[in-house]
């Protein structure tokens, strides 16, 4: 009897699997911050030059973290220009431009300032002739050094001291950070401010001065580096983002079902919908609602939401197919998301 009961419900499993296929949408999601698809001109500009009025405590914070002005424009720079090439290479906006940051600068370095001024803002865009403002107002990189190993307990001669200390290491970590903000003058908002920070690592020998001193030489070069990586990155924050939606479709019902799958697996979905739209005047009822159901996937897959919806709540209302309820509930979701990320 146990046997039986078994065999019964892998039947069932097998025949659920085979009366329907999977498809997978490719489609994208709305950026983490939309912009209005009428912004296509944009500045980019610098914002991270230490003030003169605060020279001393700038001057303390860049010894403490062994970091150069040299340094902090250099690096500053490179991630500018890796936010540059970024959207470049998406293709979002018909102009970017980097403006001379000459005359701005931070108070206090590695700390987010007060916001610019509106008037400033606007008037830097107007007369730059561009929509959006994007500013870096953060870099620092911040130094620190980790004994890999400790002394091991019992030196008691000098020449277990010596023989300890050649055998030494430390781990020079470097604490990179950057700081984004998006300025739209013509609604006078700030669209996103986004800090940004990686580690790196670099380990030395600290009675071999020759080592050391290279370390800190590619240790220079990989802050740059970073600095150009995470301005590639923020980029991100404003394109939309690739995902993949797995859905099943029904391909079992009708003499229709047995072709409109073969056409989909070839790609010809309009051919599969001529069909599945045939089908949805069926006489069984059964088969008008799978029709109906696979019509509210190909609405999906075409991009129109709404009239998926439509499709999908007349499998379920007139047709009482129970998969759609689940569906509909799945695309209502999807729009709200995408709506709402639209609105903000």
């Amino acid at each position: 009897m146990r046997i039986l009961s078994f065999v019964l419900v892998f039947v069932c499993v097998v025949c659920v699997s085979c009366k329907t296929n999977h498809v997978y949408i490719h489609s994208y999601n709305p950026a983490p911050v939309p912009l209005n698809r009428a912004i296509k001109k944009v500045g980019i500009i610098c914002r991270t030059t230490p003030s003169e009025e605060n020279k001393a405590l700038n001057a303390f914070h860049q010894a403490v973290r062994a970091e150069t002005l040299k340094l902090i424009k250099e690096s500053s720079a490179e991630s500018i220009r890796g936010l540059q090439d970024a959207l470049i290479r998406h293709n979002r906006f018909d102009s970017i431009k980097i403006f001379s940051g000459d005359l701005l600068n931070s108070p206090v370095s590695g700390t987010f300032p007060s916001q610019l001024s509106w008037p400033f803002v606007d008037s830097l865009c107007r007369a730059q002739n561009v929509n959006l403002l994007f500013v870096l107002e953060v870099f620092s990189s911040e130094l620190k050094v980790v004994p890999l190993n400790t002394p091991p307990p019992g030196l008691n001669t000098v020449v277990d001291v010596l023989n300890a200390a050649t055998q030494a290491r430390v781990n020079i970590i470097t604490t990179v950070k950057v700081g984004w903000r998006i300025y739209d003058p013509l609604n006078m908002l700030i669209l996103d401010e986004y800090p940004m920070s990686e580690n790196l690592i670099v380990t030395a020998s600290t009675v071999n001065i020759i080592n050391t001193a290279e370390a800190m030489l590619g240790r220079k070069e990989a802050i740059k580096q970073s600095a150009y990586k995470m301005g590639t990155s923020y980029a991100e924050q404003i394109i939309p983002y690739p995902v993949t939606i797995t859905r099943d479709y029904y391909v079992k019902g009708s003499p229709n079902f047995k072709i409109a799958t073969r056409k989909a697996k070839t790609g010809n979905w309009a051919g599969a919908g001529e069909l599945w739209e045939k089908d949805t005047k069926h006489a069984k009822r059964k088969i008008a609602g799978r029709a109906s159901y696979n019509m509210a996937i190909l609405n999906e897959i075409d991009g129109n939401l709404d009239e998926a919806i439509i499709w999908a709540q007349k499998s379920y209302e007139n047709y009482n197919n129970k998969l759609a309820l689940k569906y509909v509930n799945l695309l209502k979701n999807r729009r709200s998301y995408l709506q709402e990320s639209q609105r903000k």
